[in-house]
């Protein structure tokens, strides 16, 4: 059931709502919280179908907000509220309320949507696109408890990390966050299926998707080691090579759908790692509304302290040789007896700081010194970039990532203070 109300008030839509809910039958309010939207006229229809999607986990009101830009002068001094309520099956499994403002009640949205929230109930706002620079302080944005942005939907991924990192408060959260959990989720059972160090690591997948320097931060951040970030082809995510004391461990998605999951001494798996729906996304985030440490812990860890990318990142595989722990001796991949690769300024890292869970003291020693041993080699140049000179070890062509230190000219990795 729709119902249009044009130059209207925030008690004029609540006397809506209730008339609404009566003549579909369902007078009762079995809501769980007030999901609040902030976008445009151009994303607005997308955006309400993934809430429409998620509220059939998470029964919400969900109020759209679209500021409307007038198109003259004139027009921009009168302000003007037109709603559009929305109950029963057009509302998913809660209701809707769209609102679009016209004039200098656009500056004041804050002031429409509170009469609007549900009492007693938790706040979530979401920008699917252009979201504040400091939403915990953005007029909507202070009204929730949950501020859920996009970074993936910005102009520059990374100026967009950067802002998250100086501004976040607890509350704050990302969707391009939310993309990596079934990436964290296996890598974390990898790493418990084996009893070792994690010496070194690489992330690759697209140039300006910002999941992929998340999900370096968070593996720098939780192992104290160097990570570097590469460039594939996509989509998305495509790579993750952990070298080891025991060997490498390799989680590989070439096409979004299927993985492939390698660890040493182990045969091969297949797992699942499909690119899900904003919709999914949006339900996950709904499920926990405190604070996400672990997520601002990784975004302090800043993305300025990733390493740079391989070679061989344009293309969606990775180059012959290039992988963590190929058989190749002295190649870039190629792994000795201490578990420490035969390219030493391409893996090991200036210092590492603890070990892996469970790992003896034999083993961490004999680690140790083989890291030891390699850092004092001289620095060779990543592979595939052969004829580059210079100390700084630039990156091949189209990684984009050539203004990043190598991890053998960066210092010892220390965690990010959570405070």
């Amino acid at each position: 059931m729709k119902t249009d109300l044009t130059d209207t008030t925030a008690s004029k839509i609540n006397k809506a709502l209730v008339k609404a809910r009566r003549a579909i039958g369902t007078p009762a309010v079995g809501m769980v919280l007030t999901l609040v939207i902030v976008t445009d006229e151009e994303n607005a229809y997308d955006a309400l179908k993934s809430a429409n999607d998620a509220s059939r986990e998470h029964p919400s009101r969900t109020i759209v907000v679209i500021k409307r830009v007038s198109r003259s002068p004139r027009d921009r001094t009168k302000s003007r509220l037109d709603a559009e309520v929305r109950v029963g099956a057009d509302a998913g499994t809660g209701e809707t309320v769209v609102l679009r403002l016209y004039g200098e009640v656009a500056d004041h949205a804050q002031s429409v949507v509170l009469p609007l929230l549900l009492p007693d109930a938790p706040v979530v706002v979401w920008w699917p696109v252009n979201a504040p620079l400091d939403p915990a302080r953005d007029p909507l944005g202070a009204l929730g408890q949950r501020r859920v942005t996009d970074s993936y939907a910005a102009e520059k991924p990374i100026e967009e990390l950067r802002a998250r990192a100086a501004n976040y408060e607890p509350g704050d959260t990302d969707l391009a966050w939310t993309r990596i959990t079934p990436w964290r989720s296996m890598l974390a059972a990898a790493l418990d299926q084996v009893d070792c160090e994690v010496i070194s690591a690489e992330v690759q997948g697209e140039q300006y998707n910002p999941s992929v320097e998340l999900l370096a931060m968070w593996l720098a951040d939780r192992l104290h080691v160097h990570v570097r970030r590469g460039v594939s082809a996509g989509p998305g995510l495509n790579e993750v090579r952990m070298l080891t004391s025991t060997g490498p461990i390799r989680l590989y998605r070439p096409n979004g759908g299927l993985a492939l999951l390698t660890l040493e001494d182990q045969p091969d798996r297949a797992v699942a790692l499909k690119r899900r729906e904003t919709s999914e996304l949006l339900a996950e985030e709904l499920r926990r509304l405190d604070p996400d440490d672990t997520y601002a812990s990784a975004l302090r860890f800043g993305v300025d302290r990733l390493g740079g990318g391989l070679s061989g990142a344009a293309g969606g595989a990775p180059a012959a040789g290039g992988s963590v722990g190929s058989a190749g001796a002295g190649g870039a991949g190629a792994v000795t007896s201490a578990g420490v690769p035969g390219d030493a300024s391409a893996f090991v890292p200036g210092a590492v700081s603890g070990s892996g869970p469970g790992l003896g003291a034999a083993v961490a020693s004999a680690a140790s010194a083989a890291r030891a041993s390699a850092a004092a080699l001289p620095p060779a140049a990543p592979s595939g970039s052969a004829g580059s000179t210079g100390s700084t070890g630039s990156a091949s062509a189209g990684d984009g990532d050539s203004e990043r230190p190598t991890p053998a000219q960066m210092p010892p990795v220390k965690k990010a203070n959570s405070s």
